[in-house]
């Protein structure tokens, strides 16, 4: 594997939730170019090191996004607000995915389940009298 994708993974594996070129790209800075990542995540997708998925947002469109076969499941909360993936512990998908199998002959590997809406820093700045459609910037800490 080349250095570019070894970086490229390594920033992928180190993420807490999906990551898209760009952001990948913020991680690295200036250690690889934004076609270097495209093209490393590709390959990586391809060569089944990280798991690649369409979502679409109101405000961004459509992105790719990208997480480490290292985890090997994860159930997150996109805020429309700050545009954040959050973490949703725990899978609520166990019942889901046996129905599927008992019921339709389905042999379920993985799943990737997300939920989309607001963060409570969001939808508490949504909630404020004369608020906005969109919160803003992510609060003070967020990734």
């Amino acid at each position: 594997m080349t250095k570019a994708r070894s970086a490229v993974l390594a920033a992928v594996d180190e993420a807490s939730g999906p990551v898209s070129a760009g952001d990948v790209h913020g991680i690295l800075g200036e250690n690889a170019d934004l076609v270097t990542v495209y093209r490393a995540l590709h390959w990586l997708a391809d060569a089944a090191y990280v798991e690649e998925f369409a979502f679409a947002c109101e405000e961004r469109g459509v992105e790719r996004y990208y997480v480490s076969k290292r985890h090997p499941h994860g159930h997150f909360f996109h805020c429309e607000g700050c545009h954040r993936f959050l973490p949703v512990e725990g899978c609520f998908a166990g019942e889901i995915v046996a129905a599927l199998e008992r019921e339709r002959g389905f042999k379920v590997l993985t799943h990737t389940l997300y939920f989309t809406g607001y963060c409570p820093d969001c939808a508490a700045v949504r909630a404020a009298p004369g608020a906005g459609r969109d919160c803003g910037e992510p609060p003070t800490g967020a990734s």
